[in-house]
């Protein structure tokens, strides 16, 4: 019997709602967000552990197997609550996101801005030592980084197949601290599309990306899981340089709104804006480091 702790699973489903928020921003990492939170391990850990080894006695009719084997494997005190925060907050906040992106980009870029860099800074307390071989993996996370944001949106279909593709590599960038899975969906040209899909919740396209999705996250996440576990500070480093190299989108936004712009005010807003984004992340950090 699965014992339910009402606290704990409101926490959850808070850091799954974060998680959703920042999912549905291009630049912005869900990943980031339950690294922040105090969640990620737990959770790239709980992806790793499925297995499928239920599927064995349930094709058997045992039952009782079944449910032990399940339990055994999934973490429900962990997905049921999260994945809810997550769903709720993509199918509701997604529209406003788009809406204040096309019509305030100055300003929720540099939002963006702040909470990628505070969620840097976070990241960077999680390595003990500095060494020659961390700074070279960060300089090369960077300028990978740096590229990636730069290219252009591919031109490409919306057929099923495609979004399915779409979602198995959308879903490895936002389990990772640092890499956008909504600009990775912007870059494959399906961004729009999928906001769309949610939006009108046509369920053919959704239900073929989440299959995607969730092939891609039970490959991958066995990985991530090994390198946290072996290569922690190797792993965050290069993130590091990931996350910092991502600035280069919001910074970019902001330029290209401040040029046909003649006077300070957008700029001094940016900034606090920005500020406030920053402080955000810090406050959320140090509130679930208290909780943990």
């Amino acid at each position: 019997m699965i014992k339910i702790d009402i606290k704990e699973s409101f926490m959850i489903f808070i850091r799954g709602f974060f998680m959703g928020c920042a999912d549905a921003i291009p630049g912005v990492s869900g990943g980031t967000i339950a690294l922040i939170t105090g969640i990620y391990d737990r959770l790239v850990h709980g992806i790793g552990k499925i297995k499928f080894g239920f599927i064995k006695p349930l094709i058997k009719g045992d039952l009782s197997g079944f449910k032990d084997k399940l339990i055994n494997e999934i973490d429900f005190q962990l997905f049921i609550p999260l994945l809810s925060g997550i769903a709720i907050a993509l199918i509701t906040l997604s529209k406003m996101i788009t809406y204040l992106m096309d019509v305030y980009p100055i300003y929720t870029f540099a939002f963006f801005l702040g909470l990628i860099l505070a969620s840097t800074y976070i990241l960077y307390t999680h390595i003990v030592k500095i060494s020659f071989k961390i700074a070279i993996i960060s300089i090369l996370g960077f300028i990978l980084a740096y590229i990636f944001v730069g290219l252009n949106p591919i031109a490409a279909n919306h057929s099923l197949i495609v979004l399915f593709f779409s979602g198995m590599i959308a879903i490895c960038a936002m389990i990772l601290p640092g890499i956008s899975g909504a600009f990775l969906l912007l870059l494959l040209g399906q961004y729009e599309y999928m906001l769309n899909a949610l939006h009108k919740f046509h369920l053919s396209e959704i239900i073929t990306f989440c299959v995607g999705a969730t092939i891609g996250i039970l490959s991958f996440s066995k990985l991530l899981d090994y390198l946290l576990e072996n290569h922690k500070e190797i792993t965050m480093s290069f993130l590091i340089g990931i996350m910092v190299g991502t600035l280069r989108l919001p910074y970019d936004k902001i330029q290209e709104g401040l040029i046909t712009s003649s006077s300070l005010t957008p700029l001094i807003i940016a900034i606090i804006v920005a500020i406030v984004g920053f402080m955000l992340i810090i406050i959320l950090e140090k509130k679930f480091n208290i909780v943990d």
